[in-house]
Formats: structure tokens, sequence, C-alpha cells
């Protein structure tokens, strides 16, 4: 019989490697993003002085700031908003079962196999005013009078909504196959007893679907809310943050502050708060979460 002693010990010496990990790549930067954060850092960290909450406070009060969180929030809501409904929508028509499923199914997920960064030069290409399919489409559809009739990325009122769109069809994907994998376990009784009833397709998506895939419909808002809130690379690639910021969200914000300002301070303090509302996010969901089972 194995003691619980040599078990701890196992365990634990599973544990190490896991641990030193999380301790170097994750642990450390995060103290020393704190702990930068209360200090003015000069360039390539010579010279430091202690400024207390003054990065803290600079940032609540930055006009900037509050217009990338306001545009970092409308990301988010729109981008996940659109990518659940598509995602579930998706999820209840390829849960049957007919003649090609498996081959449109693989075509739908394959944005998946894309890295994001390549997602966003992709859309740029494809936006673009000059050469753009987007609105060589628009134009022989009759909705545009010429290929520059929308500019997506140099028209403020466009480049966040074209970011949206480049988000919604690299991760639509992902949140179908969560979705997928909820309705596969739903037992067949329950829509045999709702067929039997007369119950309609919209009836089976909401009193039988949404109510027992409720559990994986909250892991997957989760994660996508922190995913698209930290969002980067597509923006980057597509846009930078402009025209004059007016896609600039918090993550662009802060490297732009970090690396071409060389700001390290007030980068830190900016990261630290966003760390906080998405750690707060994310409990409080958890909370009612627990509360509503």
């Amino acid at each position: 019989m194995i003691s619980s002693t040599f078990d701890n010990r196992t365990l634990f010496k599973f544990f190490l490697p896991a641990g030193i990990f999380m301790s170097v790549f994750l642990l450390f930067p995060l103290l020393k993003l704190l702990y930068d954060s209360f200090f003015d850092v000069g360039d390539n960290y010579e010279g430091r002085a202690f400024v207390g909450l003054k990065n803290y406070a600079k940032a609540l009060a930055s006009r900037q700031f509050q217009a990338d969180s306001l545009h970092t929030a409308v990301y988010v809501v729109v981008a996940v908003s659109f990518e659940t409904i598509l995602g579930l929508l998706l999820a209840v028509v390829l849960t049957n079962k007919y003649r090609g499923f498996k081959a449109i199914r693989t075509f739908i997920l394959s944005p998946l196999m894309i890295a994001p960064l390549v997602a966003g030069l992709v859309w740029k290409f494809m936006l673009s005013g000059q050469f753009g399919i987007v609105n060589v489409l628009l134009v022989k559809g009759g909705l545009l009078h010429s290929t520059d009739g929308i500019l997506w990325l140099s028209d403020s009122r466009f480049a966040l909504i074209s970011c949206i769109i480049a988000d919604v069809w690299l991760t639509t994907p992902f949140m179908m196959l969560m979705f997928l994998a909820g309705i596969q376990s739903i037992p067949d009784s329950l829509y045999e007893s709702a067929e039997v009833e007369g119950a309609s397709k919209w009836q089976i998506i909401t009193k039988i679907i949404i109510p027992n895939i409720r559990g994986v419909l909250f892991s997957a808002l989760v994660i996508r809310v922190i995913d698209a809130a930290r969002t980067f690379d597509i923006i980057w690639a597509m846009t930078q943050g402009g025209p004059q910021g007016s896609s600039e969200v918090l993550s662009v914000h802060i490297y732009k502050m970090l690396q071409r300002y060389g700001d390290v301070g007030y980068a830190s303090a900016m990261a630290v708060i966003f760390i906080l509302v998405l750690v707060g996010i994310t409990l409080a969901t958890q909370f009612k979460q627990k509360r509503s089972s």
C-alpha cells in the first residue's frame, strides 16, 4: 500500500515543474508590473523615482485612457454578441447530420487555424479601398458607386467596425465548437418529447438547447470576453489604432505608451488597472453563475 506521504511527495514532484514555470513566466512579471507602476521609470530603466499612485491617477484622469476604455467595451460587447449568436445558430444547424455536413463544418472551422495577426492582414487587404474584394463586391451588387465609396480602414467611422468584423470571422468558429459540444451532450429523449408535443424549432432552441448548455454558454462567454478585451494582433495589423485613435483599444494604447514613448510606469499602471477590471468581471460573473445555479 502506498503511503499518503509518498503520494504527497509524488504530487509535489509533478506540480514542481508547472509551479516553477508559472512563477517565472506569470507571477514574476505580474509582480514586476505592479512594482513598476509605482515609479516614474526613465528610458531603458535608467533612473527611477517613486511616485506612489500618481501613475494611476494620471491614467484614470486621461481622456485618451477613457476613450480607449470605451472603444474596448464597444469592441467586446459587439464582437462577443455577434460571435455568440452566430456560433449558436451554426451549432444548431450543424448538429443535424446531412449530406456534406462534415465538409461544411470543416470549412467553417478553418479560421481557427489562422493566427490573429495573419487574419488581420488578410482582412486589411480585403477591406482595402483600392483593390479590396469587399468593396468590389459591393460595387458589383450596386451598393456602392466606386471601390473607394467606403474607406473601411482610413475612415474613423468604420475603422473599429472593420476590426470587429475580422474578429467575428476569426472567433465565431470557436464559439460554434463550444456550443456544438454542449448540444451533442443533450439527451435525444428531450428532443423526442418536444417533437411529440409539437414544439417549433425556436421553442426547441429556447426551451431545450439554451437551458441545457447554460454552463457551456457561460464558460464560452467568459473566455471570449477576456480574450476580446485584450485583443491586439488584429487591430495592430489592420489599423494600429488609427485613424486618429478611433480604433485604439487599451491593449494598443498600453503598447504605444511602453514601446513608442518609453513611459514604463504609466503603461504599467494602465496594465494593472486593466488586469484588475478583467479579474473583477470574471469573479463577478462566476459569483452570479454560482448564485443562479
